[in-house]
């Protein structure tokens, strides 16, 4: 337990599991006020009653309407939003000349376009207050690409983009905006590939394994405390060394 995060008010989608929940009960452990946001309200619910000071709500980064309910009531009650951490994502692989536009537009649709919403609706009151962080997820598939996916690539980068384009905009006016570029991390998510591609990732990083959501969210914790006051528009890499 600690203190680096004591009063703040913080929204993490994809808050029901994963990155996104290690990073809600990391938050509250360092004494922040936590809004867990997911598509799905059963599991969120059942997150948040996992997760000391925590409160689950029913979102989705596709649906401007749904995001800005939720802001509305965490305004209502809290009176401030310090933190954003845009954690939801979605995977569809498939080859190029494979994937449908379906799968193509379901990515981009909550992977970029869903962090452009979320954040739009949110830094009005961060920039009231002059102050915040914002913390997008991106993923070394955001800074090398990977086979199988176009879509996931895509959105990315262009979260990298977003980010350094806010860290500008936003900087000067008390409002830090930085990225994480997870490699893989033994979520549900990457658990579902083939065993021989695990042992390969795990072959490929210098530590000889997968990361965890929990060393994740100590870099999420890092990026949106004031440990990191003077880091802007940056795109951490925590990966375990899988590029070098």
């Amino acid at each position: 337990m600690g203190d680096r995060l004591k009063d703040k008010v913080a929204i993490i989608t994809g808050a029901a599991k994963g990155i996104g929940l290690a990073t809600a009960q990391r938050f509250a452990q360092e004494g922040a006020k936590v809004i867990m946001t997911d598509i799905n309200q059963d599991a969120v619910n059942s997150a948040a009653t996992q997760t000391p000071n925590a409160e689950g709500y029913a979102m989705n980064v596709t649906d401007r309407a749904s995001i800005q309910s939720v802001v509305d009531q965490v305004m209502e009650k809290l009176g401030r939003i310090d933190i954003l951490i845009n954690n939801a994502g979605v995977t569809q692989d498939a080859r190029l000349i494979k994937m449908t536009e379906a799968q193509f537009d379901t990515v981009v649709d909550v992977n970029l376009k869903g962090v452009f919403n979320c954040t739009q609706l949110i830094v009005p009151h961060m920039l009231e207050a002059g102050s915040g962080s914002i913390v997008n997820a991106s993923s070394v598939v955001g800074l090398y690409g990977n086979f199988g996916q176009t879509n996931y690539s895509a959105a990315k980068f262009g979260v990298i983009g977003f980010t350094k384009t806010w860290a500008r905009e936003l900087g000067p006016k008390g409002i830090r905006v930085n990225a994480v570029c997870p490699g893989f991390i033994a979520t549900e998510m990457i658990k579902a590939m083939p065993e021989k591609i695990l042992q390969d990732i795990e072959k490929r990083s210098w530590l000889g394994r997968l990361g965890t959501p929990t060393e994740m969210a100590n870099v999420y914790l890092f990026l949106a405390s004031d440990d990191s006051s003077y880091v802007n528009g940056v795109a951490l890499e925590a990966s375990g060394g899988i590029s070098l």
